[in-house]
């Protein structure tokens, strides 16, 4: 007998056949997907150098990212699942860069313009106000959007893949409005030092990138499917609505009438949808965490600066600005005094988002105090602002903390590195101890010959009778 006993059990064979084949093509994919920097192949790798390769990744169905992750921003993996980079170690930075980091950009922003309309309002005069607050807020927020622009736009360059996961993300997509809702706000805080007036054209531009993104998210909104509106809607969504009232007012700063109508029009039609669907809650929406969260502030946002954006399309803090308003502040104490329900839950760059709410309910408050001017007003919005700015002062000094002292503030992103399909359970494909001594044999040479990447199988098997001439 030339090839010996393996042969003839055919089934033994093909599990061989099949279980080394599957193994030798998830090695393969698994090479491919973790590589290095530098363009170096897998067979160059180490430790300190994984990148994640582009070309690998099919998209993610958001119901993966439902079943993988959990978390009030679904940015913590669940225990039966895997991630397809080494979790054990540190990732290059720009993969560990998300696209929450431009919530910095909208909470500075956001005090730029609350303290220049501290120091020009009139009925915070008594207060005594400076504009060098707001000119120096504003240059820092400058700076911190350059920063952040010039990071992440290398890693789209670099990491695209990375980038389209975050877009496909069903809490991250809603951050790609948040660059542009931060040069929103630098234009509405420019300091009158700077530039009085600023020109249309600019409004355009700006408005261009939030138009496009709107078509798409809303769309998806609209037209059903696994990303309809019932099935993403999370508080973060409020993010895509805002950008509409912010651009609003800022358009009919400028004095344009149509544009910012327009804009105006359709961030109202998607806030009621979007509100009425988060509000009673559907049983069959999973992405609303059950605990309360920081993120739930966001609520305040989208009626405060609609508020302003209709009293600048107006020319006066009329009945439908005041309405805004106070559906704003109701739900800002709704949530302010639910002190305990914000404890237990771990410090990330998302929560500067959660910032520009606040300061939107304090600007708003300064507006009404205006058209009601009276001590319990002119002390809303004396408190308002501190305690918005106090929050900004205090994530601040966190997020440096984080940032120098425990080095932890950007920690490897696994949202990024699921699995494209759920993990199968284990299953031992058969135990080798149930096989006779003889047939285990036969395996563990065949196993090493193909390891080997021999041709000749028969190589592999020990001809028979060896054994007996041996004795």
């Amino acid at each position: 007998m030339k090839t010996g006993d393996l042969p003839q059990n055919p089934n033994i064979r093909r599990l061989i056949d099949r279980r080394f084949d599957s193994f030798k093509t998830w090695s393969g994919k698994l090479e491919k997907q973790i590589t290095h920097l530098r363009g170096k192949t897998p067979r160059q790798t180490g430790p300190e150098d994984v990148v994640l390769q582009n070309s690998e990744f099919e998209t993610i169905p958001v119901d993966r990212y439902y079943d993988a992750l959990e978390g009030p921003e679904l940015d913590t993996l669940r225990a039966s699942e895997e991630i397809l980079l080494p979790e054990d170690k540190k990732w290059p930075f720009l993969l560990r860069f998300p696209i929450s980091s431009f919530g910095i950009c909208l909470g500075v922003s956001s005090q730029a313009i609350m303290w220049k309309t501290l120091a020009t309002s009139a009925s915070t005069k008594f207060l005594h106000l400076s504009l060098t607050i707001n000119l120096i807020l504003w240059y820092i927020a400058i700076a911190l959007v350059v920063a952040v622009f010039s990071i992440y736009l290398l890693k789209v360059i670099l990491y695209f893949e990375a980038v389209r996961r975050e877009y496909y993300h069903p809490i991250r997509v809603n951050f790609f409005f948040a660059p542009w809702i931060s040069l929103l706000f630098l234009a509405l805080g420019v300091p009158p030092s700077v530039a009085k007036t600023l020109h249309p054209a600019l409004w355009y531009i700006m408005m261009t990138p939030i138009f496009c993104l709107e078509l798409k998210i809303y769309g998806q909104w609209m037209s059903g499917g696994q990303r309809r509106l019932s099935k993403v809607a999370n508080p973060s969504n409020h993010l895509s609505v805002v950008g509409n009232f912010v651009g609003a007012l800022l358009g009919a700063s400028m004095g344009l009438k149509e544009g910012p109508i327009f804009f105006f029009a359709v961030g109202l039609a998607h806030y009621t949808v979007l509100f009425v669907t988060l509000y009673q809650r559907l049983p069959t929406n999973k992405t609303l965490p059950k605990e309360l969260h920081p993120v739930f502030f966001l609520f305040v946002a989208a009626p405060s600066v609609a508020s302003m954006a209709w009293a600048k399309l107006k020319g006066s803090f009329d009945n439908g600005s005041r309405i805004a308003y106070f559906i704003a502040l109701f739900l800002y104490f709704s949530l302010a005094v639910r002190v305990n329900f914000f404890r237990g839950f771990k410090f990330s760059l998302a929560w500067w988002a959660y910032t520009f709410p606040m300061a939107g309910a304090a600007i708003a408050t300064v507006k009404y105090s205006n058209e009601v001017t009276n001590v319990v007003t002119q002390a809303l919005a004396v408190l308002l602002s501190a305690a918005s700015t106090l929050t900004v002062s205090a994530l601040l000094i966190t997020t440096i903390l984080h940032a120098f002292v425990l080095r932890d503030l950007f920690p490897n992103d696994i949202a990024i590195a699921i699995s494209d399909r759920r993990p199968k359970p284990h299953r031992k494909w058969f135990n080798i101890r149930n096989l006779s001594s003889e047939y285990s044999k036969d395996i563990e040479h065949y196993l090493k010959f193909r390891d080997s990447e021999e041709k000749d199988f028969e190589a592999s098997v020990k001809p028979p009778g060896s054994e007996a001439e041996s004795v």
